[in-house]
């Protein structure tokens, strides 16, 4: 007999958030596929290119049931998943067995999201008369002081906020379920600006329901994909036992 063939190096995962897809996040997709195989998964219900169906209720039991099927399609083998906001959520309500790490970006289904009064103010104005500079107005508020908002971004939630309706932040995820996710190694993420999920709420429901320690990012806020590319690079490295210099 032979030496035993090796083990299939992980596949990553993207699981975008709320009114995002694969084509807004492009960078971080080829930054990720520059160095790993690397899938994006538009989120059904979500603009972009999956189903436009969204789940009445159960709705974080159905997200997950819909990556599970995802990965047994589009993953031969194990995956470090990685989820932002509402894709973090999915990303835990999962339980495939092909997830072999998850990567958690300022994510939903640990705690419940803040809402600000100032994210209101900015939202409604939005929604009711969608234009490029209302939107970024709303995404202004979401990134750290000084940071800069992407024109294409904002461009983009002109046209959401006109042809869509945005859903809401899924309510944190059954503790239960989450203890169950400690079979899996977890890297969690947060901004130190983040306005919804800031590191005082995230670190102890890291610590307490996965066993994680937080990562804050210090010059970033909700938007951790447009605003710390080069950290997400480091964390997914990380989750894959690597570094991103490791790959040729």
């Amino acid at each position: 007999m032979g030496p035993a063939p090796a083990p299939a190096a992980p596949t990553v995962v993207l699981v975008p958030g709320t009114n995002t897809n694969g084509a807004v996040y492009r960078h971080i997709s080829e930054a990720l596929a520059a160095c790993w195989t690397t899938v994006v998964l538009d989120v059904p219900g979500q603009p972009g290119l999956s189903a436009d169906v969204r789940p009445r209720r159960g709705r974080s039991a159905w997200y997950g049931r819909w990556l599970t099927e995802a990965l047994e399609q589009v993953v031969p083998g194990p995956a470090v998943v990685v989820g932002h906001s509402l894709g973090g959520a999915i990303v835990l309500a999962s339980d495939s067995p092909r997830i072999t790490g998850r990567v958690l970006l300022s994510s939903a289904g640990l705690v419940r999201l803040l809402v600000p009064p100032s994210i209101v103010a900015a939202t409604v104005p939005w929604l009711a008369r969608p234009t490029a500079l209302r939107a970024a107005r709303v995404l202004r508020s979401m990134v750290a002081p000084g940071g800069r908002v992407p024109d294409e971004l904002a461009e983009w939630m002109t046209v959401v906020a006109r042809c869509c309706h945005s859903s809401l932040a899924p309510a944190p995820l059954p503790p239960r379920l989450l203890a169950e996710r400690r079979s899996v190694p977890c890297v969690v993420a947060t901004g130190r600006h983040d306005i919804f999920l800031p590191p005082q709420r995230v670190a102890p429901a890291a610590q307490r329901h996965l066993g994680a320690r937080l990562h804050v990012l210090e010059r970033s806020g909700h938007l951790l994909l447009d605003e710390s590319p080069d950290e997400i690079i480091t964390l997914v490295a990380q989750a894959l036992g690597t570094t991103p210099r490791d790959i040729e």
